[in-house]
């Protein structure tokens, strides 16, 4: 574990707190596979059950960082249906979230290369803040803060999700409501709200032979009060065997991943990330991530 002093941990943590405030949902390299975290409609669309895993761990080796872990399950049920479920677990320095989700969706054959699914999702979300450790990195709290108690909200999204063998697109906002939350604001802890997400995307898989497909994509990620997010992707797929690929996310990282596939329906993913922005000089702002796919 790295060794930084406390002005560092106190410029660390403000770091962490206005990059929460921005974007106060976890972004994910591997956001291509585990659609169903941003968009309910995603639930069903593939034809047979799907589970994954996934683990997330930025700013690695220093004690606080953000981090999260993933477990999600879909599966179409009947003719029109899709069902699923999502866990998230979320730490950032003094916060920490579980949020469960139950995702139902409905699709409808718009021609014969055309599917159009509807999503709907029903989360609970369980947050809690350790406040008192506001003090021991010298940074002021709103005294309403003083005796903060964890919160257990509830929460709906919906989406709507386009899907062609070629190519697809996609809109959400997988959490409508704005439940408290802490955030930062010149150098002080406060009580505020969380914002609203709302996801825009879109891909292309260009066929470049027998065996070699490129896979693009690109999410405009909405934060109410927040600049605009942008992430755009290109994945190399060697015949469903094995994936490479990039992305880079404006003003905010470039990272890169790829995808084994183990044996029939298996798949091992690693992804490594580092970061444009440092907040602080001289410590590892690289994210590492890990991803594994069932096929059932």
């Amino acid at each position: 574990m790295k060794r930084i002093n406390k002005i560092q941990l106190m410029a660390l943590f403000l770091g962490l707190s206005m990059w929460a405030s921005a974007q106060q949902d976890p972004n994910y390299t591997f956001y291509r596979y585990n659609m169903n975290i941003y968009n309910p409609a995603f639930v069903g669309s593939s034809e047979a059950a799907e589970f994954s895993l996934g683990i997330r761990s930025q700013w690695a080796g220093i004690e606080g960082a953000p981090e999260s872990q993933s477990a999600i399950f879909g599966m179409p049920v009947g003719k029109n249906i899709g069902l699923g479920a999502s866990i998230l677990n979320d730490k950032t320095f003094i916060e920490q979230q579980t949020w469960v989700a139950i995702d139902v969706s409905y699709h409808i054959q718009l021609d014969y290369e055309h599917m159009l699914y509807f999503g709907i999702k029903g989360s609970a979300n369980s947050y809690e803040a350790n406040t008192q450790g506001l003090v021991t990195y010298g940074v002021g709290q709103d005294g309403s803060l003083m005796e903060y108690d964890s919160r257990f909200t509830p929460n709906v999204g919906a989406g709507v999700y386009l899907k062609h063998d070629r190519y697809f697109a996609s809109l959400s906002a997988p959490k409508l409501l704005t439940p408290d939350r802490l955030q930062e604001r010149e150098g002080n802890a406060y009580l505020g709200t969380d914002r609203m997400h709302a996801y825009l995307s879109g891909g292309y898989t260009f066929l470049l032979g027998k065996t070699l497909d490129l896979k693009t994509m690109g999410m405009l990620r909405y934060v109410d009060a927040s600049p605009l997010s942008v992430e755009v992707t290109g994945i190399l797929d060697f015949g469903q065997r094995f994936e490479f690929g990039a992305s880079y996310r404006y003003d905010e990282s470039i990272s890169g991943l790829f995808l084994f596939n183990v044996s029939n329906g298996f798949n091992l993913g690693y992804a490594y990330e580092t970061s444009i922005q440092n907040p602080i000089d001289g410590l590892d702002h690289n994210t590492h991530e890990l991803f594994m796919r069932l096929k059932m």
